[in-house]
């Protein structure tokens, strides 16, 4: 298993699925490029600092990153990705404001001359990008009709240790799509050929807040998730910002 980290080997394009960088970078096991279709693209990384910032805005440019979604305390001035045209987000404090975005942006009509050109990209970090960037991916492959086992393994192919046990039983048993989407996109039999780090549904399920009771167990009836249990949820795996 490649070892992820900020500042690594160079010329290590590929390993662990990893985008490949336009020229030979210490940065090259920071991406993980996620693509469903043309219209959702996500970049996984871990975060910036004002020190590496010039080398992420080079891929930034590269893969026509639209907005940055920061899931995790700031380490960088975002003046400085601002000044690119790249929107500078904090943690959303509900999933529904992650959602919002996701869909503003591939529902913005594209141009004949922007439909054969780079599509844009959402990227997300947090602290290594091992987790609640991870989740925030999970969930907008989900929400399009991925079944969220198959999100859960689309992102690991691309970006090797994502999730923990706690955020896997969260997308595959209690996650509940908003968009209403009925059907289950498959992606082929072979994503789930291994298991996920020994995780099943068998897991029980994560403790919410009050350290007493699942958010299975507090979902309401058949549908919807509350949205104060997603602010649990967000709580929980992002901390306060």
């Amino acid at each position: 298993m490649a070892k992820l980290v900020s500042v690594s080997s160079y010329n290590t394009a590929g390993v662990g699925g990893r985008k490949p960088l336009g020229k030979a970078s210490p940065l090259a096991n920071s991406f993980s490029l996620i693509e469903y279709d043309k219209d959702h693209r996500f970049l996984i990384m871990d975060c910036p600092t004002n020190s590496t910032i010039p080398l992420y805005l080079k891929e930034f440019a590269r893969l026509n990153v639209t907005d940055v979604v920061r899931v995790c305390e700031p380490t960088y001035l975002k003046e400085r990705v601002e000044s690119r045209n790249v929107h500078v987000h904090p943690p959303p404090s509900v999933l529904k404001q992650w959602r919002e975005l996701v869909i503003t942006r591939v529902s913005t009509p594209r141009s004949e001359s922007e439909s054969s050109a780079e599509p844009s990209t959402i990227a997300v970090h947090c602290v290594a990008g091992l987790g609640r960037a991870p989740v925030l991916v999970a969930v907008a492959l989900i929400e399009k009709g991925m079944d969220p086992l198959d999100a859960i393994e689309h992102v690991r192919l691309k970006r090797r240790g994502a999730f923990n046990n706690r955020q896997i039983t969260y997308l595959a048993e209690n996650y509940k799509r908003a968009s209403g989407f009925k059907g289950a996109a498959k992606i082929g039999s072979a994503i789930r050929s291994s298991p996920l780090n020994g995780a099943s549904s068998a897991q029980p399920s994560p403790v919410s807040s009050s350290g007493t009771q699942s958010d299975k167990a507090a979902a309401p009836g058949a549908g919807h998730v509350s949205s104060g249990i997603h602010k649990s949820f967000f709580k929980k795996m992002f901390g306060s910002h």
